[in-house]
């Protein structure tokens, strides 16, 4: 059975390209058959962040990448974090010892580095001498008895060569000479990631380790433990590296201020915090960041288009088809179509996806996503009401495709706001209805609202045009302050659906209030 895993570590949030990596490991095993397993490497006790760990678990979870076995699940090869299998490690270690393929090593940090300037300064490639390994007890004792601390590095050879069949890469090739006799266990007894990870894919009988391009460097240590511990090895498949906008280097949270130089990354980014604001969501760039997970799940991205955009960030099945549903990606996915070149992350195809698949929702389904964002920005109660309910459904028939994701309802808070405390832009109010003859005009018009019948877009649309043809006007001069009066603002949807949906009532109230300003 094809079994494939993915290991995050709980030091921050769910980078972009790690669900780039889980969706790739799900989409293969769920291809096949197989089972997807869920991992925490947790060894890495100055890093881990706890309350990480729940974004990760959400983030996947949120997105439709489900784990057949791991955290909140369980399985019957765990347990699934790192931090909990230490005695596993340490046999490991203590059977690479005696196999001859590892040994204590006394040497301190500042011998070792001396070893490595003087290597530079002789311009040949560093290679530790092993002058402090301990073969023997005697030797351990006689280096204990300095106050000396050992760790355990690997006995690697300094000839031959290592090759691999990657899935994605092909043949390639290391040279062992230019491998380091990599430490896998600290002097206070923990081991490091490179051998956990080893043991934890033997014990939960991982066959393919599909995972980024950079992890291909610490592949032929890792074969190395591998082999010396008698395991099987499993297939391997490096990913390319998930690029920042127009380049090939690889996408990074922390250098944001780097991005925002892109427009387009700058525009995703602001309109992802006009969103969070208004729902009182924090905005600094360490938890509010286009580069992490959590961003579009606050702002209303549909999971399934992420899910989309992501499966094409390195992976096609043609020239032209993008468009997938979960079924399909699942039937399409093959690790032959993976491209060895870095794919770039572009927030405008992200957000085209993103559209896309919005506009081929149903409205009860589009509805069903905005309510949250008008309960969270406390403009709808939770639930809401019949009339709130009557009111959103009509907000969103009418706004069409300009509710791209499911924060933007929030767009239209003008609707929801008591007609008392709507709030104006203070430029267009004065830009509308400040201009002479303004005022007039639209008590003119108020006067005609009050009596029409029926309170409808097209009945409106009718009376308004009439009001012009026998006041002598451009249309123009009724419209922009009429829609500033009833919204507060100078831009939205149709002005006649706008005045619908509102009624009667609270249009005239709403422009009352504007003429008394």
């Amino acid at each position: 059975m094809v079994r494939t895993r993915f290991a995050p570590s709980p030091t921050g949030y769910l980078h972009i390209g790690g669900v780039r990596t889980a969706l790739y490991n799900w989409l293969f095993a769920r291809q096949h058959g197989g089972q997807f397993i869920l991992r925490i490497d947790d060894t890495d006790k100055q890093r881990n962040v706890e309350e990480a760990l729940r974004p990760i678990l959400d983030g996947l979870r949120w997105l439709g990448i489900e784990w057949d076995e791991g955290p909140d699940v369980g399985g019957p090869l765990g347990p699934y974090y790192q931090s909990q299998r230490l005695d596993r490690y340490r046999e490991a270690v203590e059977k690479l010892l005696a196999g001859g393929h590892a040994y204590y090593d006394y040497a301190t940090t500042e011998e070792i580095q001396a070893e490595r300037t003087a290597a530079e300064r002789e311009k040949r490639m560093f290679r530790y001498s092993r002058r402090f390994m301990a073969e023997t007890p005697a030797d351990r004792a006689r280096f204990e008895a300095e106050g000396r601390q050992a760790v355990v590095r690997l006995k690697i050879p300094a000839e031959g060569k290592l090759t691999i069949d990657d899935a994605i890469r092909g043949r390639v090739e290391f040279d062992w000479v230019n491998e380091q006799d990599h430490v896998v266990q600290r002097a206070d007894g923990t081991c490091l990631y490179h051998l956990a990870n080893v043991v934890d894919d033997h014990d939960f009988q991982i066959t393919h380790v599909i995972r980024a391009e950079e992890h291909l460097s610490n592949t032929p240590r890792q074969v190395f433990i591998v082999e010396a511990l008698g395991y099987p090895r499993p297939a391997y498949a490096h990913l390319p590296l998930v690029a920042e906008p127009g380049s090939h280097t690889k996408l990074s949270k922390r250098k944001l201020d780097k991005y925002l130089k892109n427009r387009d990354f700058a525009d995703l980014l602001e309109h992802g915090r006009k969103i969070a604001a208004a729902i009182g969501h924090p905005v600094e760039a360490d938890v509010f960041n286009p580069v992490i997970v959590d961003f579009y799940r606050t702002v209303g991205f549909l999971p399934e288009a992420i899910v989309n955009y992501l499966a094409l960030l390195g992976w096609s099945l043609d020239d032209k088809t993008e468009h997938f549903s979960r079924r399909e990606l699942i039937e399409s996915f093959s690790l032959d179509r993976v491209n060895k070149a870095p794919a770039s992350f572009d927030p405008r195809k992200l957000m085209a996806f993103e559209e896309r698949h919005f506009q081929l929702l149903p409205s009860e389904r589009k509805v069903e996503l905005v309510v949250p964002f008008l309960g969270k920005a406390k403009l709808v109660a939770s639930p809401p009401t019949s009339g709130e309910q009557r009111i959103v459904e009509k907000v969103v028939a009418a706004a069409r495709d300009r509710i791209k994701v499911a924060g933007d309802v929030l767009e239209f808070a003008d609707f929801f706001q008591p007609d008392d405390r709507l709030e104006y832009d203070e430029k267009a109010f004065a830009k509308n209805l400040g201009k002479e003859g303004a005022a007039e005009l639209l008590a003119k018009f108020r006067d005609r609202l009050a009596t029409a019948e029926p309170f409808e877009a097209a009945a409106i649309e009718t009376l308004l045009r009439d009001f012009v043809d026998a006041e002598g006007i451009k249309i123009g001069r009724i419209i922009h302050p009429l829609r500033v009066a009833v919204t507060g603002k100078s831009i939205g949807f149709g002005l006649f659906d706008t005045l619908a949906i509102l009624g009667r009532e609270r249009c005239l109230r709403r422009i009352e209030r504007a003429l008394a300003r």
